[in-house]
């Protein structure tokens, strides 16, 4: 009991800093354009925003692309066909410059440091490949990230997605503010869970399915979302889906031990030959 008591006046000491920071960064945050802070601004809102890379604009996007394309030919196919619940194919792409210049870009830190509201740490980028699956399970359950208080995670698409792909899906923080019941009700859920997830029919009956947004698109659709305030899943698909995800907290996060997984050894990393000099 002791022990818990201190764990909460800690926790709650820990926040009370964090928000002083924030007040005292304010001042230091980078100045956006109109369309960056359109985006910014849904964040805020719904803790998420879906562009495009063409609408981005970034110069390394080619780069990028044909990198990421590159990589994903190379993923060897993994003998899981007859598995019921076939966890994803993750390589750690960190290393490659293609990656680690697109997920540097300036102007995205510029809007990422905005949210976060302080000097901000881009951890890395991993290569996603999910497989067909009619169980919800692992990620495909309704779940928060926990690396830090806030976190941005970008997921690129790498080719059409469709319903048939499944597509992420979140709730709209607009549904969830921090002082309301929902908020409370699900994370309630989530604990109980032990923070593995909440499947489909736990989260309807507190949410309604139709309130629910999805994010299919076409190929370079980009998602950005803060995955430890808005609640969010895969969903089931009958075909693969092809993602990179990128990673980024306030510097430092309050749980660094979960981060290095975009660059220690915790997933194969890629091979380092670009593109041009495949033959």
């Amino acid at each position: 009991m002791l022990k818990a008591i201190k764990d909460k006046t800690f926790s709650l000491y820990s926040e009370l800093l964090c928000k002083l920071a924030r007040w005292q960064h304010a001042k230091n945050l980078p100045g956006l354009s109109k369309s960056d802070r359109q985006i910014l601004n849904a964040l805020k809102r719904d803790g998420a925003c879906v562009t495009t890379l063409a609408d981005l604009g970034f110069d390394s996007t080619s780069e990028l692309l044909k990198t990421a394309y590159h990589q994903l030919s190379q993923m060897e196919s993994p003998n899981n066909t007859h598995l019921k619940k076939r966890l994803p194919q993750i390589y750690t792409v960190t290393g490659l410059s293609e990656f680690s210049t697109w997920g540097q870009e300036q102007r995205l830190l510029n809007i990422i440091e905005n949210y976060i509201g302080l000097p901000i740490k881009f951890h890395g980028v991993h290569l996603r490949k999910d497989f067909p699956s009619d169980a919800q399970f692992d990620t495909m359950l309704w779940h928060s990230d926990a690396e830090d208080r806030r976190i941005i995670k970008i997921f690129i698409c790498l080719h059409n997605v469709e319903k048939k792909h499944g597509p992420f899906e979140y709730i709209s923080r607009s549904l969830t503010p921090l002082f309301g019941l929902n908020y409370w009700r699900l994370f309630y859920k989530l604990w109980l869970s032990d923070y593995l997830g909440i499947k489909d029919e736990e989260v309807e009956k507190i949410i309604p399915r139709s309130a629910w947004k999805s994010c299919p698109g076409p190929a370079g659709t980009v998602i950005l979302v803060d995955t430890k305030n808005t609640f969010h899943h895969g969903t089931n698909r009958i075909e693969d889906r092809a993602t990179l995800f990128f990673c980024y907290t306030a510097n430092p996060p309050e749980r660094p031990d979960l981060c290095t997984q975009y660059w220690d050894d915790t997933y194969p990393k890629a091979e380092s030959r670009s593109p041009s000099n495949v033959v």
